[in-house]
């Protein structure tokens, strides 16, 4: 084989990476709406430790695994929201042992989020980490 080709294969290789692996990061975190389903009931999403409940104005849901390295921060930060915005309540749900949640809600990674209006109807759905400006920019939405 001709040694520039191969360099040159290798670099288009690498320049393919780089600009999948941006656009994956891109998506990472970014709030995508949701087209109109039906309501969630708090039963679905309940833990043997605690029984679901919705808050009055939203609803932030956030599948978890065991393994997932971004879970931790993501749960500071949608429990630091719930805490310090009235009528907005949190829920952990970890995924680990609950493959009948990972069908329903067509969850491809961990974290997860989802943001549920009053109703229990999902509204936004963030995958991966979490940033506070988007879910509080969303969360303006449930008035």
């Amino acid at each position: 084989m001709n040694p520039l080709l191969a360099i040159a294969f290798l670099v288009a290789l690498v320049g393919v990476s780089t600009l999948v692996g941006f656009g994956w990061r891109s998506r990472q975190g970014a709030a995508r709406a949701v087209a109109a389903q039906p309501s969630v009931s708090p039963a679905l999403l309940d833990a043997p430790d605690a029984p679901a409940r919705f808050g009055e104005r939203a609803t932030l849901v956030q599948f978890s695994t065991e393994f997932c390295s971004s879970c931790p921060s993501t749960r500071r930060v949608l429990s630091d929201i719930s805490t310090s915005t009235s009528g907005v309540s949190y829920l952990d749900v970890d995924v680990t042992n609950r493959p009948d949640l990972v069908r329903h809600f067509s969850i491809l990674q961990t974290p997860t989020t989802l943001i549920l209006d009053r109703d229990g109807v999902v509204r936004t759905r963030i995958g991966g980490a979490v940033r506070r400006a988007v879910v509080e920019t969303r969360l303006k939405e449930f008035a």
